[in-house]
């Protein structure tokens, strides 16, 4: 089929202590194994869908390790980003990966760029809009995935809401943090109808680079959206942490549901349930400790800003997430888990454009 485009945003550096003739050894092995693969395969499978990448930055670089490693109807286009001199385009020449350091405008050049079905853009907001546009006089059809908070496309968060927008043409893979809570809102949506919902992401200081910095108001503003329009709450509010302590700490995510009365354990099981279907595409994903549970009975209503009071189910969700280390390390679990639903909502895209 075609390829897919990806862009990371730009991040802190890789620690520097990292060894490139070691780097280059685990590339070239990684590499081997994954085109070895791809030959034994691609026959049974139909053939994949390539994928195509703009940007150089972490993000960016740990999806492409991702797909080449874990692709299974992807196949790794091009890495894509402005600066020639970044590791992550480095990397990926060493992987054998066509690069452009030239942005959109330099991949849409490329003789790749006829068969690029799916790009991923992981750039930022304001980037995104350019970049989308220009893509779509270039060739309409073409899906992407954006990993920026601009949300042109609908909120995708996999295990809630991939299935319903495989046909749109731009879909919006929310927040980190959205990514990590939005389920657990699901879950307990579907069980009981809720008034409100509030997360609190907590990531390390580290693995926020000047991508996510500049983006802050965008990501509360995007992440409480979508806590409504595919958690299922009637109001939602985000709030992020950037935590600045030293060794850096795994990403910690808080999650209070406020909603109906409803059964504890019917609530508990939801909600367990959801985690084991993220953790299935983010294996560091998990609870933190049990559900917490605080009846609010109708004579003492607590009160909700511009809501009103309000009676029934308090639920706490207190959830850890660690990073699968790829590229990026452990603690960035927040950059992981993005990564992970892109890989996992690309891999479906490319599944029904094979299909």
């Amino acid at each position: 089929m075609g390829k897919i485009w990806v862009g990371p945003k730009a991040l802190a550096p890789p620690p520097e202590d990292m060894c490139g003739a070691i780097t280059g050894l685990v590339d070239d092995a990684l590499v081997a194994a994954r085109q070895a693969e791809y030959a034994a395969t691609r026959g049974a499978t139909g053939g994949e869908v390539a994928q195509k990448r703009i940007g150089s930055g972490n993000i960016g670089t740990d999806l492409m390790i991702k797909i080449l490693r874990n692709g299974k109807n992807l196949e790794m286009g091009v890495m894509v980003g402005i600066d020639p001199a970044s590791d992550g385009l480095a990397r990926a020449a060493r992987m054998n990966v066509a690069t452009c350091s030239e942005g959109v405008e330099g991949l849409i050049r490329m003789p790749e760029f006829q068969n690029i079905d799916v790009v991923f853009d992981a750039t930022s907001a304001k980037a995104h809009i350019h970049n989308d546009k220009l893509l779509r006089e270039v060739k309409p059809g073409i899906k992407v995935v954006d990993l920026t908070p601009a949300a042109i496309g609908p909120y995708c968060v996999p295990v809630v809401n991939l299935e319903q927008n495989l046909h749109e043409g731009n879909v919006n893979m929310v927040t980190c943090g959205g990514q990590a809570t939005i389920p657990m809102v699901a879950a307990v949506s579907r069980v009981a109808k809720v008034h409100y919902a509030e997360i609190v992401a907590s990531i390390s200081s580290k693995s926020a680079g000047p991508g996510t910095r500049a983006n802050i108001d965008e990501f509360t503003e995007t992440t409480s959206r979508a806590i409504e329009v595919v958690g299922g709450a009637g109001r939602g509010k985000a709030i992020i942490v950037l935590n600045p302590a030293e060794p850096p700490l795994l990403m910690r995510d808080t999650v209070y549901v406020l909603s109906e009365a409803a059964n504890e354990a019917e609530v508990e099981a939801s909600v367990e349930e959801m985690v084991a279907a993220v953790n299935s595409y983010v294996p560091g994903y998990r609870l933190k400790q049990k559900v917490q549970f605080d009846r609010i009975p109708e004579d003492q209503p607590i009160n909700v800003p511009g809501l009103g009071q309000f009676s029934g189910l308090k639920t706490s969700i207190f959830l850890e997430v660690e990073g699968a280390a790829h590229y990026l390390p452990a603690y960035a679990g927040n950059l992981d888990i993005m990564t992970s639903a892109t890989l996992g909502t690309a891999e479906r895209i490319a599944e029904s454009l094979v299909n």
